[in-house]
């Protein structure tokens, strides 16, 4: 039985795409074959070629072992770094009271009467 792959966003497609073509252009302003890259990343030059596409069925710990020997792994911190979004949905959840906290009873009346004596 053949597996079968749930076909991504369009969006997100071409966020990949533009990955593998940003980590060709890494590849080729520093001179290396794919050859190369790919025996250091321990992949096949096919799969090099499916990282370069941007293809979505290549493993994230691909891409990740391509961006260390393009000496690009610091980048991977910046993946989700800031997240806008989640912290938005977190303010939107927190309980805002309906009504001002009570104060504390004002003194008895019979307690301002004794303070005048």
């Amino acid at each position: 039985m053949a597996r079968t792959t749930p076909s991504l966003l369009p969006r997100i497609s071409r966020i990949l795409n533009k990955l593998g073509e940003n980590l060709k252009l890494a590849r080729f302003r520093r001179k290396f074959s794919a050859e190369m890259v790919a025996q250091r990343a321990g992949i096949t030059r096919k799969t090099l070629a499916g990282v370069e596409r941007g293809d979505s069925t290549v493993a994230i710990g691909t891409y990740a072992r391509v961006m260390q020997v393009l000496r690009l792994e610091d980048d991977l911190s910046k993946l989700a770094a800031d997240d806008a979004l989640g912290r938005q949905l977190q303010d939107v959840g927190l309980t805002v009271k309906s009504r001002a906290p009570k104060r504390s009873a004002p003194p008895a009346v019979s307690d301002k009467v004794k303070d005048v004596q």
